[in-house]
């Protein structure tokens, strides 16, 4: 069979799953229909938004399903109805397995780690928050407990220091859609041989997991050493971003995300999480073994900006703890 003739759905949502999609359709592969979640309300208008994978299905005229329920007896009998040799899932839902079982070839998975390794919804943000200096792409069978089936294909991605979880996401994605036709192409040679994620495991390996990030998730622990606080602050920039609270001189707490710091391993008398400030350019935080210097931030309701533009408008306690 050639791969104009191998019958393919697509599932998936945001940016990162685009790119897997665009390689498919733009490598001549036969997209027979695309799964994606319903519009949502957005914004402050709360105006129903598509998903990216949406917005590229309708300009490529690719035949869609949103369903509210992956379960519903609707959807898979139109599921059903795309006749599907291969189905490829990348950053979608939880599948069950009336769907990742229904085509001959099986379902595949491209996830943004080196499983086993950070298996779990944020794999991106929790390999920088960690400090690793590697991660990198696999696709994977699904079967029924999430991130464990059989390993298709890996691929290797260096993590530099300065790197983000947004540059580190658009890196990984362009990996990623290489390995999506790669893995396609070797499904379709017969030359797969699945990897069972056990055989992977030794008695000295640590699993680390990566579990989805929520709001609590995102405050800053002022007592962390400088380099963990570093790490935790690019893992999550610039989505959903690092944020804290800080009090004004009439005693009343701003809330601010922080998208960029820089680390000084300056001593400090100061107890961690006091606040140094000159009040004009420099926004500094005591860490445990050394100073957190504040360049971007964003304050409640209002847009990102440099630390100096904010300390325009803004007037700190100077020494004062983050409460």
């Amino acid at each position: 069979m050639e791969k104009k003739d191998l019958r393919i759905v697509y599932m998936g949502t945001p940016e990162f799953a685009v790119e897997s999609l665009k390689a498919l359709t733009e490598g001549g592969y036969h997209v027979v229909g695309v799964v994606t979640m319903p519009d949502k309300p957005a914004g402050r208008g709360m105006k129903l938004q598509s998903s990216p994978v949406k917005q590229y299905a309708r300009e490529h005229l690719l035949p869609l399903l949103q369903p509210e329920r992956l379960k519903d007896p609707e959807f898979l009998e139109a599921l059903k109805d795309w006749k599907a040799d291969l189905q490829i899932v990348v950053a979608f839902r939880m599948l069950p397995e009336a769907v990742w079982n229904m085509p001959r070839l099986g379902t595949f998975n491209l996830h943004a780690s080196l499983l086993p390794q950070y298996r779990g919804a944020a794999p991106i943000n929790w390999a920088i928050i960690n400090g690793e200096c590697e991660t990198g792409v696999t696709t994977f069978f699904l079967t029924h407990t999430i991130d464990t089936g059989h390993i298709i294909g890996q691929q290797r991605v260096a993590i530099a220091e300065t790197d983000t979880a947004g540059t580190l996401h658009d890196r990984l994605m362009l990996v990623g859609s290489q390995l999506v036709t790669d893995t396609v192409d070797r499904i379709l040679s017969g030359t797969v041989e699945p990897i069972d994620q056990d055989r992977l495991l030794t008695p000295e390996t640590i699993l680390k997991p990566a579990p989805k990030i929520f709001r609590d998730t995102c405050r800053i622990e002022w007592n962390q050493p400088v380099a963990a606080l570093y790490n935790f602050v690019r893992g999550l920039s610039p989505y959903p971003a690092a944020w804290t609270e800080l009090l004004t001189v009439k005693g009343e707490p701003i809330r601010l995300k922080i998208f960029e710091v820089e680390i000084h391993r300056t001593s400090s008398a100061h107890p961690s999480g006091t606040v140094l400030t000159d009040g004009k350019t420099c926004l500094d935080v005591v860490a445990a073994d050394g100073i957190v210097r504040l360049l971007t931030i964003q304050p409640a309701g209002k847009v990102k900006m440099p630390t100096r533009e904010f300390l325009k408008g803004c007037k700190l306690l100077v020494e004062s703890a983050f409460p």
